[in-house]
């Protein structure tokens, strides 16, 4: 029996492994910590992290390199699976450089944990591999398949802390609802499949899970109600990973359990994947859905921002601050894609701009939240910030700044961020969206504020009760010393705060394939 291999030629022609070096190198880089690990045990509590950290920035560096050969959009690779363009590249350094911050904070927060060390640096740069893979999906198979691999991970980091029942109960939530958004995202990109693939319909397609292929089907059957469920099921499916209401409910109980580097993990990086991800959606084979895209995509967005800063409004715990406010967050990033969906061609700029602006205002937060704690780091409260301006007044301030870019306020580089996706949803008409947006923005400064308020004017206002409720807190972080590596770092992110407000000039070496 002759075997015809000319099919597996033509799919062998287009896998160029090389294009995608940096998610190898990764993958090498957390075996190697691994096998390092245990030939050489007595290596993994002051060096092997280190490694971990120099090994990622090593990567980047070399991505950084060689951005410029990344500039023609559309390169696509192993048979459609992959599309590479300017904005996978530029997020591929976005998620090395949260994967390096991510280790960081691990590092600071694992010196106070009797808790394994190397698994959590492994799984992270597992994790940030699988991510730079999901945004440069062009099949649903590529898609899913990455997109487990992140939420299994996942999984493991939530409930890393085994010694804590919240971590473990995080840990617990995550899987049963993340688990219920894989089978709602799942079971929509399969009616899509059977949609696409019947016969009888106009624009049929051999291979449906193709994004290029399914949206000429879409484009010729719009109103398909196969099509418009199951284009539904996995905008649901996504609204989960970014936080989104009415998919929320996860978020406060996970990100007090979890870790600090890992809730600052999902904060960021997931949620980035998940709008990214979006934007490639809605351009690509949902472009043909406005009429069904625009009223859910702002509907979610208004709520997720009414609900996100109203219920951050009572919270003391400062990581479902945190969690709460990233909802509200995803509201305003919502409007960036509700933007490119009216048709707004540099909106996906500014969601892009506003996720780097929140990465580093995130990151100095959640930085000093690591420093700050204990080891019962879920317990974080405001009032252990009590009086943290007069024991630590570089934390204070790395901290102050971190928390105003979050809140808008200029010349930060949050408010920029907000700034240009408000400027992209009035040119796409908005002004309903825009006017709950601002409305968010005014309420987010009282508990964003209210952080700040704990830090510095409680104990200028009364002094001598400030003196008497000097809590086991303040006395140990009296004797934090900060090494001069945690200083460049936590000052290099209020500096990027501070610069990114005032000076935009040099974005223009983006690529313009966005």
């Amino acid at each position: 029996m002759n075997l015809n291999l000319t099919p597996f030629k033509e799919f062998s022609a287009t896998n160029d492994w090389g294009m995608i070096w940096p998610e190898i190198a990764l993958g090498v880089l957390a075996l190697t910590l691994l096998i390092v690990e245990l030939f050489a045990p007595n290596l993994r509590r002051r060096w092997l992290p280190r490694l971990a950290i120099l090994g990622q920035i090593g990567i980047l560096g070399a991505l950084l390199i060689g951005f410029d050969s990344f500039q023609t959009p559309g390169t696509t690779l192993f048979s459609g699976m992959i599309e590479q363009s300017g904005l996978t590249q530029v997020m591929r350094i976005y998620f090395l450089l949260g994967s390096i911050l991510v280790s960081y904070v691990g590092l600071v927060y694992l010196n106070k944990q009797s808790l394994p060390r190397m698994e959590l640096f492994h799984v992270v740069i597992v994790v940030s591999a699988s991510m730079m893979l999901l945004i440069q999906s062009a099949h649903f198979v590529m898609l899913f398949v990455a997109l487990e691999t992140v939420t299994i991970g996942f999984y493991v980091l939530v409930g890393y802390n085994r010694n804590s029942a919240f971590s473990l109960e995080g840990g617990l939530k995550y899987l049963i609802l993340g688990g219920a958004s894989s089978s709602i995202l799942l079971f929509g990109i399969v009616m899509l499949y059977g949609a696409a693939g019947t016969p009888g319909l106009p624009g049929a397609s051999v291979d449906s899970m193709q994004f290029s292929q399914l949206a000429a089907f879409i484009q010729a059957n719009p109103d398909n109600m196969l099509v418009q469920v199951g284009v539904t099921l996995v905008l649901c499916g996504i609204f989960f990973k970014i936080g989104a209401v009415p998919f929320q409910i996860w978020i406060p109980d996970v990100y007090q359990g979890a870790p600090t580097p890992v809730t600052s993990f999902l904060a960021v990086s997931s949620k980035t994947a998940g709008f990214i991800v979006l934007i490639q959606l809605i351009r690509g084979p949902f472009a043909a859905l406005e009429n069904l895209t625009f009223p859910l995509l702002s509907a979610v967005a208004i709520m997720s921002i009414l609900f996100g800063n109203i219920a951050a409004l009572s919270q003391r715990n400062v990581k479902r601050v945190m969690g709460l406010s990233g909802i509200s967050h995803a509201g305003y990033l919502l409007l960036g894609v509700i933007a490119l969906v009216k048709g707004v061609t540099w909106a996906p700029w500014a969601v892009v701009f506003y996720l780097f602006t929140y990465m580093i205002g995130a990151f100095a937060v959640f930085a000093v939240m690591a420093h700050v704690a204990g080891e019962d780091d879920e317990a974080q409260e405001l009032d252990h910030y009590y009086d943290l301006f007069r024991s630590q007044p570089f934390l204070s301030a790395i901290l102050s700044i971190g928390l105003g870019s979050l809140a808008g306020i200029p010349p930060l580089a949050g408010f920029m961020g907000k700034l240009f996706l408000f400027i992209a949803a009035f040119q796409a008409g908005l002004i309903p969206h825009l006017i709950v947006a601002i409305i968010g923005v005014v309420i987010s400064i009282y508990y964003y504020f209210g952080w700040m308020r704990e830090i510095y004017f409680r104990n200028w206002q009364f002094p001598a009760e400030a003196e008497a409720n000097t809590s086991a807190v303040s006395k140990r972080l009296a004797g934090l010393h900060l090494g001069l590596t945690h200083r460049i770092t936590l000052a290099a992110l209020a500096v990027l705060a501070i610069l990114l407000g005032v000076y935009q000039g040099f974005l223009g070496l983006w690529p313009l394939s966005f």
